[in-house]
């Protein structure tokens, strides 16, 4: 039987490739299915767009390649030293996979084409993907699990 905290790494750790799995999937499905730079419309206020981003949120700092990987690294560097620490906080490891696999898939991203393909495109947001979803409900969940007790 494993340990608590080898218990909540092996979840973590699952979390985390199920989300990179669905990003990558659903990425390649939107560059198979839509040219660069074009939109379907899904609904009311909602399109499919093939677009790529450069930056980080909502396009800052486009074009700073390197800056953009030292920091995600250095935050996935606390998240998972922070984990290290608190491995057996309830619930802890999913929060921690979502955001470490919306990272590892956008940081897939990076490393293959230069960089991020966003497609979910919300006529009154920024257009993003699976991995930025991952993310942002992701930190909303460490927000709940490490102030929620």
């Amino acid at each position: 039987m494993l340990r608590p905290a080898e218990r909540a790494w092996r979840l973590a750790a699952v979390t985390a490739a199920i989300v990179v799995a669905l990003d990558q999937i659903t990425k390649q499905i939107a560059v198979n299915s839509i040219r660069p730079g074009e939109s379907e419309n899904v609904f009311f206020g909602l399109d499919i767009t093939n677009i790529r981003n450069t930056g980080v949120a909502f396009g800052a700092l486009k074009g700073a390649g390197l800056l953009v990987l030292a920091l995600t690294l250095a935050a996935l560097g606390a998240l998972l030293f922070y984990f290290a620490l608190h491995p057996a906080r309830r619930m802890l490891w999913l929060p921690v996979g979502m955001v470490l696999g919306g990272a590892l898939g956008n940081l897939a991203d990076r490393a293959r084409i230069g960089a991020v393909i966003d497609f979910i495109d919300p006529s009154l947001w920024p257009a993003f993907n699976v991995a930025d979803a991952a993310i942002v409900l992701g930190i909303l969940g460490l927000l709940y699990v490490i102030e929620g007790e």
